[in-house]
């Protein structure tokens, strides 16, 4: 099973409409066993399944209960490859008892578990929020391959350098195979401004930037009010040509 995380520290980067989408493109399009982790207390791709609730079990029972068998919090999407393990706000508290809770191995409590399905996925996505905690860190050091989604602004590039530092520490101190795969250009219209962040990105990082750009489209956003992936809902919009484009990318 490859485990990639979506993360970025700043919101409003189509963080999750990008999780969701290769979730989706991998697990209907291409038939891979996929798993997506909802690591967000907001619970938008959960939302997005309509699997949202403050009573199942979800993404902080296993970072917190001891001997938990993961198998207890998937969940089975209406599509036949593709499982879930959710999110909802008691993902707050679930950080708090971890800052607080001084035992060894709390960073590695998500790699524990996920190494128990190793077989079961060919994938995992996992949601990030766009926090540095507990629940984040865990990702971190159950992942392979981070995509870092970047729109072309100031506010964007800023928080950068230092996602790319603590994928390094964790790197380091945690997590030897962690990569980042590269920085996804999310939320693309044509202008000048544009053009000149793109530039300044392709130019100016060590790590690579992904040949495809997902463009801006108000489909997106409608997309969110019937909770459907974009592909689902308007397979031909620009978004969904360009998300398809970004997979096979990927893949490749």
């Amino acid at each position: 099973m490859q485990v990639i995380s979506i993360m970025s520290f700043k919101g409003g980067v189509a963080k999750t409409i990008t999780a969701i989408c290769l979730a989706y493109i991998l697990s209907v399009v291409f038939k891979f066993r996929v798993l997506i982790i909802d690591n967000d207390k907001q619970g938008n791709a959960t939302k997005s399944f309509e699997l949202h609730s403050e009573e199942r079990k979800s993404i902080s029972d296993l970072l917190i209960e001891r001997n938990i068998n993961i198998h207890d919090v998937i969940l089975p999407t209406k599509y036949e490859n593709l499982h879930l393990i959710p999110a909802n706000m008691k993902l707050v508290e679930a950080n708090m008892k971890m800052l607080l809770n001084m035992t060894g191995n709390r960073d590695k409590r998500l790699a524990t578990a996920l190494d128990e399905i190793q077989d079961e996925y060919d994938f995992c996505i996992i949601d990030n929020a766009p926090d540095l905690n507990m629940s984040t860190q865990n990702a971190l050091v159950a992942t392979d391959e981070v995509i870092i989604p970047v729109k072309m602004d100031k506010y964007s590039f800023d928080g950068i350098n230092e996602l790319t530092e603590q994928i390094e520490f964790t790197k380091e101190d945690s997590n030897p195979k962690l990569r980042i795969g590269g920085y996804l250009i999310t939320q693309f219209y044509n202008s000048e401004y544009t053009k000149n962040k793109e530039e300044e990105l392709r130019n100016s990082y060590k790590y690579p930037v992904y040949k495809t750009r997902i463009r801006r489209t108000p489909k997106v956003d409608e997309s969110t009010d019937h909770d459907m992936p974009i592909l689902e809902y308007s397979r031909t919009c620009s978004a969904s040509r360009d998300y398809l484009d970004f997979a096979k990318e990927l893949l490749s």
